[in-house]
């Protein structure tokens, strides 16, 4: 069943801010509901769908085309929870590039240009998005986690980008372990909370 309304916690036009599409324009639309359960997560507020009204897809297409946008990115939350099929055709039909960001723990809907597979070490990802994956972002909160995001890259694409990203709170311990990964296995490159560093949205 295609669902005409979803849970939006919030909408805005910004700059990407992570990942391989870092400094591009983009229209964020993050939608509430998630089961995973990062301990480091910024946006808790999102995981109760509950909370968060019901808006018409026809008009977040609308109003992200309106921005002047090229390029919406759909994230959480965990945005793959719900069926996103009517809202990617809705901005596909107005032009748009379709984006999501997804932890992965649930089979993909919906049509995709670009997928970023964030997986997280609280809930185990569905197989079936390892080959869908773009982009394999993995965040790192703890020196482990690298060997843990390297354990993902034989299940991939061999064209899926790689990206190990410091934790926030953690940044300053753990940035100089992730450039010594890198500069050793360069098939990584490091990703960066970059609008946290410009302040915005």
């Amino acid at each position: 069943m295609l669902n005409l309304k979803l849970p939006v916690m919030e909408h805005f036009y910004t700059i990407q801010g992570e990942g391989k599409f870092q400094g591009h324009a983009a229209y964020f639309i993050r939608l509430g509901g998630c089961d995973v359960g990062c301990v480091w997560c910024d946006v808790k507020e999102s995981w109760d769908a509950t909370l968060h009204p019901q808006l018409e897809i026809n008009q977040l297409a609308t109003t992200a085309q309106q921005s002047g946008t090229k390029m919406v990115v759909i994230t959480g939350g965990e945005p793959a929870m719900h069926n996103l099929s009517a809202l990617t055709r809705q901005l596909k039909e107005k032009g748009l590039r379709t984006h999501i960001e997804t932890s992965g723990v649930y089979p993909l809907t919906g049509e995709w240009d670009w997928v970023c597979f964030s997986p997280k070490k609280f809930k185990s990802p569905d197989n079936s998005v390892f080959k869908r994956a773009h982009e394999l972002k993995v965040v790192i909160y703890h020196p482990s986690d690298i060997a843990w995001a390297e354990s993902f890259t034989g299940l991939l694409n061999p064209a899926c980008e790689l990206f190990i990203q410091p934790e926030w709170s953690k940044e300053k311990q753990i940035t100089p372990l992730i450039v010594d990964y890198v500069k050793a296995n360069p098939k990584w490159k490091i990703s960066l909370q970059t609008h946290k560093y410009m302040n915005i949205p």
